[in-house]
């Protein structure tokens, strides 16, 4: 697998950044802080996302900013594919999208960053940790595995080998076994229980128990029949016994039927003769309310202006009084119309007057406050014009003291002058940042170089002194000591001296900026008193305007208000008119009323006469209808004679006895019936129940029978898991010893071609992945018990052996990533940073076809086929990067830079 191209938008300190890697050896160089790591850690973000992180997804947000974009271009096993994550801020969280797609026509496409994450798992065949223990060291992560217990350092191991799967499958062969085992011990254990229920239900004899139930139940069926024929014979008696008592009861009741009839019409005749009694009465009262009606309406003829109660004559006086109502009401409508009109034109004009009075009134306030105003604006023009002086004579003071200055730095310079100091300044703070870390390296060395020296070992390779050739060494690393010491004093002094001089310039460059705020206030200063000026001046015209405006308002509210006295002259006038015509239909309404009386009068004595009428006719009537009750009541009387001789008692008599002897038998067959059918019912139930069972107990043969079946085939299964768990836990075992022994030989061979000396013999590491370093002598050490530098180189052989395995191991199916080390240099000194370009030379030898390293040290950038530069602008705080041919540079230049 390569790297191919990576491209950066608001990534950490990256703004946009655009970078094409190439195979082989590639160094990203840069100072500390650059963003060197930052570069490949948006690699491994790209193919793993958030799982790739430390931190959160805002952490990788460019400060400032609101969204990130990272695209990897990469070939794996011949396919090319692009991978594409955004993040952006969005109501208090992270938006996360990503695709990936082949870009070589294989129709390869994933969307959504848990799809695209777990496509590479499985590309790959590593996840996101794996990735980091296999093919990515991380700065400052050098020595993790050999720091690492055997049990984790097993896991990981047999994790990127894929015998972590094996382990998985064994053990959920295992889970199977014992879900197994759980239902065989259930399926046994219901197998017992119907063994034991078909024995129990064996042992009730249940076909001779139903044989016996079934005779009762037949001779209980014929005893019932035999009762329920005789129960039908006497309800037949019962039932004609019946017919003749209900048609003797039924003459009987026309008997009485007639009777009753009989007694109401003879009522009803008395009824109807009092209410002929009733009509008459009336009648003769109605004829005395007419008499007096008549009188009643003489009275009125003089108030109603008529001499007789015709109906010619009210209709003429009528039409006469409609005339002089319409005549008066058309007067007296034009009368309040001119009325209302004269007094709202009045008050109009009286309102408009007042109007124009306090509008006057208003005017002349406006008048005076302009005037103020103008007064106002005067004062403050010239309260500015004082101010543009005093701001004049503190700009003179400021030029004085850059006049007065020691270093030659005028106004416009004194910003740049302190920005060039503080860059300078933060140069040297690197350096000082350096140096300390280089010289804390120093005294470590020359501390344990004293401590083996004090134990009789040489500090170099661990050997007796006397034996050593390199017993000089120490010496050297005490001078190195004592030259870094001395530089460190003298960047310390020079960042004391730059920091004197840019708190100087810091005092001259607020004095510049003041300088350029006082120009500015008192050029707007000056715009503003010519502007109060001409406000001033504008003002007291207009205060004179409206003065005159205001005295123009008085004069028209006068001449308003006399035309307002006259319209209510004029609407006086027109009020005593309407009041006379209100009085004229008064009179009218009054005579109107007088003929509507006597119409109503009139009315009254047509009703009564009516109502004679109709008592009249309803006394004929009343009349008419006795004549036929009495006809219809003679026929009844007949009636009731005949049926009185049809009716025979002794009859009756047999029929009741013959009734009650049939209910009496009922009433004991009835008793028995529910007997014989309890007795039915529960045969009936008996035999149902043994049926039942009969059921039941061929149920549970057939469901024995099938579960029989199922246990055999249960321990079938139990023995093929547990042959299956067994497996996977010696085939684990199996291939774990032989990636042992390949891992031991990889080991052996990597640290052997790169550290090459005669201080050890060789690299044992047991089937629990523990590590022990033998010496010459034969004498065994733990990893821990290496120098700085040697640990260190130490773990890198071990990553790359471990790369080696998993290269050859999976080789043509998955290759692997690329190698990355990410400041492999920073325990290691300058011997031992020869033999890691050596390593790297070796893997190259390997086949690994892309390494990329993150370095300053010019040994590794010796060894390049790439360069990238990394460089950080100070003013924006942002990254940028540059691919250089690193055949072509030169190595001092850039240690220079």
């Amino acid at each position: 697998m390569n790297f191919d191209r990576v491209r950066l938008a608001n990534f950490k300190p990256y703004g946009d950044a655009d970078l094409r890697l190439a195979e082989g050896v590639t160094v990203i160089h840069g100072l500390n802080g650059s963003g060197k790591s930052s570069l490949l850690e948006a690699c491994f973000f790209a193919l793993y996302g958030s799982k790739a992180l430390d931190g959160t997804l805002e952490d990788v947000i460019t400060n400032g900013e609101e969204e990130t974009d990272v695209d990897l271009w990469f070939t794996h096993d011949g396919v090319s594919y692009h991978v594409e994550r955004r993040l952006k801020r969005y109501d208090g969280r992270i938006d996360h999208r990503c695709t990936l797609e082949s870009t070589d026509g294989s129709d390869v496409s994933r969307d959504g960053a848990r799809a695209v994450r777990e496509f590479v798992t499985e590309l790959l065949r590593m996840d996101a940790e794996a990735f980091v223990n296999c093919a990515y060291v991380r700065q400052g992560e050098v020595n993790k595995l050999i720091n690492a217990t055997p049990r984790e350092r097993q896991d990981t191991i047999d994790d990127l080998l894929q015998l972590g799967k094996l382990e998985e499958y064994r053990e959920r062969a295992g889970a199977a076994r014992l879900g197994v085992e759980d239902v065989l011990e259930n399926r046994r254990g219901r197998l017992d229980q119907l063994d034991d229920q078909i024995a129990e239900k064996e042992e009730k004899g249940l076909h001779d128990r139903l044989n016996a139930l079934e005779t009762d139940l037949s001779e209980v069926t014929d005893e019932i029949d035999r009762y329920e024929t005789q129960r039908e014979q006497a309800k037949e008696t019962r039932e004609a016994a019946a017919e003749t008592l209900s048609a003797h009861a039924e003459k009987r009741e026309k008997l009485e039927s007639i009777e009753a009839e009989i007694d109401e019409l003879e009522s009803t005749v008395r009824s109807t003769e009092r209410e002929r009694d009733e009509h008459r009465d009336a009648i003769r009262e109605s004829r005395e309310r007419i008499a007096e009606i008549e009188a009643a309406i003489d009275e009125r003829l003089d108030d109603a202006g008529i001499d007789d109660a015709s109906d010619e004559a009210i209709a003429e006086r009528r039409a006469e009084l409609d005339d002089r109502e319409e005549a008066i009401r058309e007067e007296l409508d034009d009368g309040r119309v001119s009325a209302e009109a004269f007094r709202n034109q009045a008050t109009n004009l009286a309102g408009k007057a007042d109007d124009r009075t306090e509008r006057a009134a208003e005017v002349e306030a406006e008048a005076d406050d302009l005037a103020d105003e103008a007064e106002a604006a005067a004062d403050e023009a010239d309260e500015r014009e004082a101010s543009i002086e005093e701001l004049r004579e503190e700009a003179d003071r400021l030029r004085e003291r850059f006049a007065t200055a020691d270093a030659e730095v005028d106004r416009d310079g004194v910003a740049d002058e302190r920005e060039a100091l503080r860059e300078r300044r933060g140069e040297v703070r690197e350096r000082i940042a350096e140096l300390s870390a280089e010289l804390k390296n120093a005294r470590e060395r020359v501390e344990e170089a004293e401590e083996l020296l004090a134990a009789g070992k040489c500090p170099e390779c661990g050997q007796p002194v006397e034996d050593s050739p390199h017993a000089s060494g120490i010496d050297e690393d005490r001078e190195r000591v004592a030259e870094l010491e001395a530089e460190l004093e003298a960047a310390r002094e020079r960042e004391g001296d730059l920091g004197d001089r840019i708190a100087e310039l810091d005092d001259l460059a607020s004095a510049a900026d003041r300088l350029d705020e006082i120009d500015e206030t008192v050029e707007m200063l000056e715009e503003r008193v010519e502007e109060k000026r001409a406000e001033a001046e504008r003002k007291r015209e207009a205060a004179t305007e409206k003065r005159a405006r205001a005295e123009d308002l008085r004069e028209e509210a006068e001449e308003t208000r006399d035309v307002a006295a006259q319209k209510r002259e004029e609407a006086t006038e027109a009020a005593a008119r309407v009041s006379e015509l209100e009085d004229a239909l008064a009179a009218v309404d009054d005579a109107r009323e007088a003929v509507a009386a006597i119409e109503e009068r009139l009315s009254a004595i047509a009703d009564a006469e009516g109502e004679i009428e109709r008592r009249r006719e309803k006394r004929e009537n009343l009349s008419e209808v006795n004549d036929e009750r009495r006809e219809r009541l003679a026929d009844k009387r007949e009636r009731r004679d005949e049926l009185a001789e049809a009716v025979d008692e002794d009859a009756v008599d047999e029929a009741k006895a013959k009734r009650e002897r049939a209910e009496e038998y009922l009433e004991q067959v009835e008793a028995e019936l529910d007997r014989l059918a309890e007795r039915r019912t529960e045969l009936e139930n008996a035999i149902g129940g043994v049926n039942g069972e009969i059921r039941e107990l061929e149920s549970l043969r057939g469901e024995r029978e099938e579960l029989a079946d199922t246990v055999a085939a249960l321990e079938d299964l139990h023995e093929e898991t547990s042959e299956l768990e067994a497996m996977y836990g010696d085939l684990r075992a199996e291939l774990r010893q032989r990636n042992v022994a390949e891992l031991e030989r990889t080991l052996n061979e990597t640290f052997d071609l790169v550290y090459g000396n005669d201080a050890y013999s060789h690299i044992e590491l047991d089937g629990e992945y523990v590590l022990t370093v033998y010496q010459k002598d034969g004498e065994p050490l733990d990893p821990e018990q290496l120098s700085g530098g040697e640990r260190a180189l130490f773990n890198l052989s071990l990553r790359c052996a471990i790369y080696r395995l998993l290269s050859e191991g999976i080789e043509g199916a998955a290759p692997t990533p690329p190698l990355i080390l990410d400041e492999p240099t920073v325990f290691l000194d300058s011997g031992h940073v020869s033999r890691l370009v050596r390593l790297v030379e070796e893997m190259r030898g390997f086949g690994v076809r892309q390494i990329l390293i993150v370095s300053h040290d010019d040994e590794l950038v010796g060894a390049a086929d790439e360069l990238v530069t990394v460089e950080k602008n100070p003013r924006s705080n942002r990254s940028t990067v540059r691919r250089e041919d690193a055949a072509a540079l030169d190595v001092a230049e850039l240690a220079d830079d």
